[in-house]
């Protein structure tokens, strides 16, 4: 059925399909109670997924079509973008919005605290829903390595940062109107990534793609990775790795 359907429509439904984990981690953390180690090992796990797409399916494709200056140049770009912007959310209450203890401030304790929260929230999301609309533009073809490696890491994002928000005093209404929020968002911000990003040019696709790739390694190294040492450091790093080898072995 996928098949049939335009492209740029296929790549919002793989948008959403990968954004829908964060509501599915949500509803997890919300309302389940799932122990902080077991968070944070899926954490971890996601975390080596996405590492292994950016090694081998993205900062490649973004190699292939534009060369080493246009993957190196937008790898660093998408680094620096993500950290200037999570610093700026993180000095207004958002440093915290990944972990699921008793970091995360409410609104009593930092006004504003919340939007920054839900801005961060986005300012995670958009770059991996942009890489799933721009994987589909060389064949009409999603990398469904990318929407695996998303999903895998959204699940325990959603999870994680829901707890932490109910432990912070906020409410049902916040905590799902955020990820159904961005989910939706993901899938607007794949089917952008297709229709706007498929009449340039292979360089500035190649650049796309690295800067989106930047973003997400910034954002694993500031917030994924820190929440999943500190809650299970004697096995974090070696769930990572196993993470890692799993996404490797799907694209072999």
């Amino acid at each position: 059925m996928i098949s049939s359907i335009p492209y740029w429509m296929a790549a919002g439904f793989w948008g959403f399909v990968a954004g829908s984990a964060l509501l599915l981690g949500a509803a997890l953390g919300f309302f389940a109670s799932v122990p902080r180690q077991l968070i944070a090992l899926v954490m971890a796990f996601g975390s080596g997924v996405l590492i292994s797409a950016l090694s081998f399916d993205l900062i490649d494709e973004a190699y292939r079509r534009g060369g080493f200056d246009s993957a190196a140049l937008g790898f660093i770009a998408g680094a620096a973008l993500y950290t200037v912007a999570n610093w700026y959310l993180a000095r207004r209450g958002a440093k915290h919005r990944k972990r699921s203890g008793n970091q995360q401030p409410s609104e009593s304790e930092q006004r504003g605290s919340g939007l920054a929260i839900a801005l961060g929230a986005l300012l995670d999301g958009i770059p991996e829903s942009i890489v799933i609309g721009v994987s589909m533009i060389a064949g009409g073809a999603v990398s469904f390595v990318a929407v695996i490696a998303i999903f895998l890491s959204n699940l325990p994002e959603g999870l994680s940062s829901s707890a932490g928000m109910k432990k912070a005093g906020r409410s049902a209404r916040y905590v799902f109107g955020i990820w159904i929020g961005i989910a939706l968002i993901s899938g607007l911000a794949a089917l952008l990534g297709y229709a706007v990003f498929s009449k340039f040019s292979p360089d500035v696709i190649a650049a796309t793609t690295a800067v989106a790739a930047g973003a997400i390694l910034a954002m694993l190294a500031d917030t994924m990775i820190p929440e999943a040492f500190e809650a299970a450091h004697d096995f974090a790093g070696l769930i990572t790795v196993i993470g890692f080898l799993a996404a490797s072995s799907c694209q072999s």
